[in-house]
């Protein structure tokens, strides 16, 4: 059986939800790398992060769960809609890492000469229209 890379994630948790989803649609599928990244987690830019294998002759129905995945709109603690709140879209993406702001940039030139992770970025959510994060 042939299997190809379906998406990358640097969460354990957020490739479990989508393989638990994939297989109840009837879809085989494995996390490759998923152990050495759990274990840990810097080790995910080495490894190219956990991989989500599937057979190449489901493509097609995953790429249509994925595409439904990421058209549901986002909901907030009281099932209301997340939206942006410079252009009001709806089309966002959840868990951006941002280094925006001077935290951000010194953290990013700390990072580079002692040649470390980042030490600090906060998840933001960042809209896809108009690139505005909060």
């Amino acid at each position: 059986m042939d299997f190809i890379t379906l998406k990358v994630f640097d969460n354990p948790i957020e490739a479990h939800l989508l393989k638990s989803k994939l297989e109840s649609e009837g879809i085989p599928c494995f996390l490759q790398d998923e152990n050495i990244v759990a274990l840990n987690p810097l080790y995910n830019y080495a490894v190219g992060g956990i991989k989500l294998n599937i057979p190449r002759a489901d493509v097609a129905l995953a790429q249509q769960i994925l595409r439904e995945i990421d058209d549901h709109p986002n909901l907030d603690e009281k099932e209301a809609i997340i939206a942006c709140p410079q252009c009001g879209s709806t089309h966002l993406y959840t868990n951006f890492k941002s280094m925006k702001g001077a935290k951000g940039i010194l953290s990013a030139i700390i990072s580079f000469f002692m040649a470390v992770f980042p030490i600090y970025y906060k998840n933001v959510y960042k809209c896809k229209d108009c690139g505005a994060e909060f």
